[in-house]
C-alpha cells in the first residue's frame, strides 16, 4: 500500500498520504529487518547506475548512506538476534527515511530539467534536511545494545560523523546555469530577444535539450508546477509563466517545425491531448470544485465576491437576490448587515488557475480590476513578449510553411490564444486570421481541427470579432466545418465559434443567412455528444434573440430540434430559453404549437426542471397563449397538472418565473370563469356554448406584455470550450 501510494505521488507531482510514511505495525523484529533490507537494496540498485543531470553530488552522497544501511540491516538479517525495542523504534524511523529518499531521488531522476534547475537551492535544502534526520537517528541509535562485528560498526559510525559534520551543498554549476536562466527572463522583460546562438548554447548544450519532442516535455512539466502553485513558493506563477513562454518560443527558434509526439496525418486527436493540462473537459467530465460553484447558480462563478456574512456568491446571482428585496443570506439566513459586495480576489485567481489547468478560456469580469496575483490575467513583461516573438515564427510558418509546419503551427496558436487578452490581440493583429482561415478547408482532420479552435480562442477577444467577421470567406469557412467538418470536435468548435462570434447583435442575422449554418446547429443539437449539443444550443438560443431569425429557424427545423432537446437533461434549460424568444412571434407560436411534444416537454421542465429552466418553460407557455391562437391556448391550458406546476412555482420560482406564472395562472383563471360562464349559458338557452377558450383568449390582453424580449429569458450567456 505505501509503495503504491508512493508511486501515485511521483505521478501527480504531490505529496503521499500520511499512510505512505507508516511503518507496518504487526511485523517482527526479523521480519522488520528484512523488510528494510529489501527496500534499501531496491533503493542502491535503482539508483546507484542512475545518471542525475543536476543533485549528482548530493544523490550519490545520500544512495553512499544507504549503501551503509544495506551492510547494517544485512548483517543483523543473517544473525537472527533479537532486537531492543529502542533498535526496532530506530528501525521504524529508518522506514520513514528511506521511503523519503525514494521520494526525493525519484523526484531528481525523473523531474524536468529545468524544474530541477529553478528549485536548485530547495532540492538542495531537502537533500541536507534528509541528511541531518540520519544524523540524528545515528546519534540515538543504541549502538552498543546490538552485537555488530568491527567492520560494520566502523562503517556506521564512520557514516555517523560524516552526517554530524556534513553541510549545506548547493552545486556552482547548477546555480550558474539558473543564474544564466534568468538572465533570459531579464532580456525579455527589458524588451530584448535574446541571442539565438546563447539559447542554443543553454538549451542544447548546457541541458541536452536537443529536440521538439524533449522541449515539449520541459514545457508541460513547468504548466502542471504552475497549476499546482502555491503561494509561498518560488519562483511565483508569473514567473514560471514567464519560463515557459522562453522555452515555447525556443522549441520553435531551435528545434524549427519538425514532427515532435504528434502524428500530423493520422488525424488522431488523442495524440493532441498528452499535455499535463490540456486535457479536454468534455471528454473527461472533470468536476468542478465545491469551492468554485456559485450557492445560488450552482455553475462555476466568473466573479466572485464576500457579502457582509463571509460567504462567497457569485456576483450576478447574489446581486440578483439583493434585488428581489431578500435581506438575509442565501446560505446561512443571517440578515445582511449591508449590501456591499467585496471581490474574492483569491478564489477568482484560483478559478483563473483551475480554468486553466482544463483547457476552458477564460476572462475576467472588464468590470473588476485586474489582480496583480493572477498569472493568467496580468502576465509578466516576459512572457508576453517572449510570446510576441513566439507568435511571429508560428505566423510565418502558416504562411510559408510546408503542411506539417502548418500543422503545428495552427496547434500552438491554438495554445497560445488559450488565455490571456494580449495574447489573442497580438495573435490577430499579427496577422494570423487569414492564414487560420486557408486551413478550415485543409483535408488534413489536426489541422482543421487546429485552426477552427485556434479561430474559437482568437474569437472570446472582443476586438477579434469584427476582424474574423469581416475576413472575406472566413464565415463560410466556418460554417462548412461545422456542417462537413473531418472531425467532431473540428465541428463542435465551429459551432462554439459562431456562438461567440453571435455575442454581437449584427452579426446573428448575417450568420442564421449564411449558408446552411442554423441546418448545421440543428442537426448537432440532435444527434451531437454532450458538448456538441451543448454548443449547439447555445448558438441557437443567440441567434434566436434576433428577431428577424424566427422564420429562418423555422424553416432550417431548428424549433423542430429546439423541442426534442427538452427531453435532455444537459440542453434542456437552454433549449426552453430559445423556444421561449421564438413563441413571441405568431409564426414562431404557430410552429411551436405544432409540434406535438412542445407542449409536454414544456409542463415537464416546470416539474422537473433547474430554476432557470422552469423560468424559461412557464415563459414559452405563456407566449404559447399570448400568440399562438385559441387552439394553441386551449391545448396549454389543457396540460395535465398545469393549475398544481402554477402554484408550486409562484411560491417557489425566481421572481421573474413567479411573474410569469402568476399571468399563465390569471389566463387559466379566465379561462375556467369563461367556461363556468357558458355552460351557465347553455342551461338557459339551450346548449348555446360560448368557446371556452375563445373568451379567455379574447379577454388576454397583451397590452401588459412586457417590452424586453431577451431579457424574459433566463439562459447563461456562457461557453467554456475546453483548448485541445
Amino acid at each position: 500500500m505505501a509503495t503504491a501510494a508512493i508511486f501515485s505521488s511521483l505521478r501527480r507531482r504531490r505529496s503521499p498520504s500520511l499512510e505512505a510514511f507508516l511503518a507496518p505495525v504487526d511485523l517482527s523484529d526479523v521480519a522488520l529487518v528484512q523488510m528494510l533490507a529489501s527496500i534499501a537494496a531496491t533503493l542502491v540498485c535503482c539508483f546507484s547506475e542512475k545518471c542525475f543531470f543536476f543533485q549528482r553530488r548530493n544523490s550519490r552522497s545520500l544512495i553512499r548512506k544507504i549503501e551503509v544501511f544495506v551492510v547494517l540491516l544485512e548483517y543483523l538479517k543473517e544473525s537472527g538476534s533479537t532486537l531492543p525495542s529502542t533498535v526496532t523504534l530506530c528501525f521504524k524511523e529508518l522506514y520513514l527515511l528511506l521511503y523519503r529518499s525514494k521520494i526525493l531521488l525519484d523526484y531528481c531522476a525523473e523531474s524536468s530539467k529545468l524544474w530541477l534547475l529553478l528549485q536548485n537551492h530547495s532540492i538542495s535544502g531537502h537533500f541536507h534536511d534528509l541528511n541531518q534526520e540520519i544524523s540524528t537517528l545515528l546519534d540515538v541509535f543504541p549502538m552498543k545494545d546490538v552485537e555488530l562485528s568491527d567492520d560494520v560498526r566502523e562503517q556506521v559510525e564512520l557514516l555517523q560523523k560524516q552526517s554530524r559534520s556534513a553541510k549545506l551543498y548547493i552545486d556552482g554549476n547548477d546555480e550558474n546555469l539558473r543564474l544564466r536562466f534568468f538572465s533570459f527572463l531579464d532580456e525579455f522583460e527589458n524588451g530584448r530577444i535574446p541571442n539565438p546562438v546563447e539559447l542554443s548554447v543553454f538549451f542544447v548544450e548546457r541541458l541536452g535539450i536537443t529536440d521538439a519532442k524533449s522541449c515539449r516535455g520541459e514545457i508541460e512539466f513547468l504548466e502542471e508546477q504552475i497549476v499546482h502553485h502555491e503561494g509561498d513558493v518560488e519562483p511565483t506563477a508569473s514567473v514560471l509563466n514567464g519560463f515557459v513562454a522562453i522555452t515555447r518560443y525556443c522549441r520553435f527558434l531551435l528545434f524549427g517545425f519538425e514532427e515532435d509526439e504528434i502524428e500530423l496525418g493520422s488525424g488522431n486527436q488523442k495524440k493532441l491531448r498528452k499535455g499535463l493540462i490540456t486535457q479536454e473537459i468534455a471528454d473527461t467530465f472533470i468536476t468542478v470544485p465545491k469551492d468554485f460553484i456559485c450557492p445560488i447558480s450552482l455553475d462555476l462563478m466568473t466573479d466572485p465576491v464576500i457579502i457582509s456574512t463571509g460567504q462567497t456568491y457569485d456576483r450576478s446571482f447574489i446581486t440578483r437576490w439583493m434585488e428581489e428585496g431578500h435581506c438575509t443570506c442565501p446560505k446561512t439566513g443571517q440578515m445582511l448587515e449591508h449590501t456591499r459586495l467585496v471581490t474574492n480576489r483569491a478564489l477568482r485567481n484560483l478559478i483563473m488557475q483551475w480554468c486553466i489547468a482544463h483547457g476552458i478560456p477564460y476572462d475576467p469580469p472588464e468590470t473588476t480590476e485586474a489582480s496583480a496575483e493572477s498569472f493568467a490575467s496580468v502576465p509578466s513583461k516576459a512572457a508576453i513578449q517572449a510570446n510576441k516573438a513566439t507568435a511571429e515564427l508560428l505566423i510565418q510558418q502558416l504562411a510559408n510553411g510546408f503542411q506539417g509546419a502548418k500543422t503545428i503551427a495552427a496547434r500552438e496558436i491554438r495554445l497560445l490564444a488559450k488565455t490571456g487578452k494580449e495574447n489573442r490581440a497580438f495573435i490577430a493583429e499579427s496577422g494570423a486570421i487569414p492564414h487560420l482561415r486557408k486551413l478550415l478547408s485543409s483535408t488534413n482532420p489536426v489541422a482543421q481541427e487546429n485552426s477552427v479552435t485556434a479561430m474559437l480562442n482568437l474569437s472570446i477577444y472582443e476586438k477579434n470579432k469584427s476582424r474574423i467577421m469581416e475576413e472575406e470567406g472566413c464565415l463560410i469557412a466556418i460554417v462548412e466545418v461545422l456542417r462537413f467538418g473531418l472531425t467532431t470536435e473540428a465541428r463542435e468548435n465551429a459551432a462554439a465559434t459562431l456562438f461567440s462570434l453571435s455575442a454581437v447583435h449584427d452579426y446573428k442575422k448575417r450568420i442564421a443567412d449564411e449558408g446552411k449554418a442554423v441546418e448545421a446547429l440543428a442537426g448537432l443539437l440532435r444527434v451531437g455528444t454532450p458538448r456538441g449539443k451543448k454548443d449547439a444550443v447555445t448558438a441557437l438560443f443567440n441567434l434566436s434573440t434576433h428577431t428577424e431569425n424566427c422564420v429562418r429557424m423555422i424553416e432550417a427545423g431548428a424549433v423542430t430540434a429546439l423541442v426534442c432537446a427538452l427531453g435532455n437533461e444537459g440542453v434542456a434549460e437552454e433549449a426552453a430559453g430559445a423556444l421561449a424568444l421564438i413563441v413571441r412571434q405568431p409564426v414562431g407560436a404557430e410552429a411551436v404549437g405544432q409540434e406535438e411534444m412542445a407542449i409536454a416537454g414544456l409542463t415537464r421542465m416546470m416539474r422537473c426542471g433547474t430554476p432557470r429552466g422552469k423560468e424559461n418553460a412557464v415563459a414559452a407557455l405563456l407566449e404559447l397563449c399570448r400568440c399562438g391562437g385559441a387552439a394553441t391556448t386551449e391545448r396549454v391550458l389543457k396540460a395535465p397538472a398545469l393549475a398544481g406546476l402554477l402554484q408550486t412555482l409562484l411560491f417557489t420560482g425566481t421572481k421573474r418565473a413567479r411573474r410569469k406564472a402568476a399571468s399563465l395562472a390569471r389566463v387559466f383563471q379566465r379561462s375556467e370563469n369563461a367556461f363556468q360562464r357558458s355552460e351557465n349559458a347553455a342551461s338557459h338557452f339551450g346548449g348555446l356554448g360560448v368557446s371556452r377558450v375563445g373568451l379567455a383568449f379574447e379577454g388576454n390582453s397583451t397590452t401588459n406584455r412586457d417590452s424586453s424580449f431577451a431579457n424574459d429569458v433566463s439562459v447563461p450567456m456562457s461557453i467554456s470550450v475546453p483548448v485541445l
